[in-house]
């Protein structure tokens, strides 16, 4: 037995319907699920760093689980264009979409290209993909300079008023993970914010308000 079926006969073995249930009522697509928590297919992906070719095949098998241990596995830096456009058009659920940026995406030399490509797209995830890699880039790279940060803020603006929920609240996490970075980027987040706020559309309002809130509750 090779390690890919190894892996998928391990995941079958530990699917859990109850956790499928709790999944369902945060919002999960479970088409496919297992009900495996994030912390197990951490330890399960361990052994298993940087094989593209495991990680491809894993997504493939259409499991929930599978195709959030591929974005562990895999290379970031092998990660083609192709591939990037392909697993963002099949994201189906937002654990799936966020997974996979923190985990992959958001490490690859394209995601900046991407989180431009991505923000004006008409497809519900694609779209989330751009401001889950905002907010993941406040996060995680070291090397985000705060000019580049705050080059997204007028992307933010323009695309506050989306109403659909998966974006709007991936650009509201963008709009606070940025402010909380440092101290100057706080503050400029707090004015792209309140430029929000006079937007009429409740989306807008809500993503503003909602940083307002965060950004201000321990410096009042």
């Amino acid at each position: 037995m090779d390690e890919f079926e190894t892996i998928i006969d391990s995941l079958k073995s530990q699917t859990n319907p109850t956790n499928i249930t709790g999944m369902k009522r945060f919002g999960i697509d479970t088409t496919n699920a297992l009900g495996i928590p994030i912390p197990v297919l951490r330890k399960l992906a361990k052994p298993y760093k940087k094989n593209h070719s495991l990680a491809l095949k894993l997504w493939n098998t259409g499991i929930h689980e599978a195709k959030i241990m591929a974005s562990m596995v895999d290379d970031p830096n092998l990660v083609t264009e192709d591939q990037f456009n392909n697993w963002s058009m099949n994201f189906n659920s937002w654990d799936v979409c966020d997974q996979v940026c923190m985990n992959l995406f958001s490490k690859s030399p394209l995601a900046l290209d991407k989180i431009r490509e991505y923000s004006s797209s008409e497809f519900e995830f694609v779209k989330r993909v751009s401001f889950v890699l905002m907010a993941c880039f406040a996060l995680k790279r070291i090397n985000a300079t705060d000019d580049l940060l705050l080059s997204f803020f007028p992307i933010i603006e323009n695309e506050s008023n989306d109403q659909r929920n998966f974006v709007k609240k991936a650009v509201n996490w963008a709009l606070r993970q940025i402010g909380k970075k440092n101290q100057h980027l706080r503050k400029a987040a707090i004015l792209c914010a309140l430029r929000i706020q006079k937007n009429e559309s409740k989306s807008a309002k809500w993503i503003a308000n909602d940083a307002i809130r965060e950004l201000t509750k321990n410096y009042n």
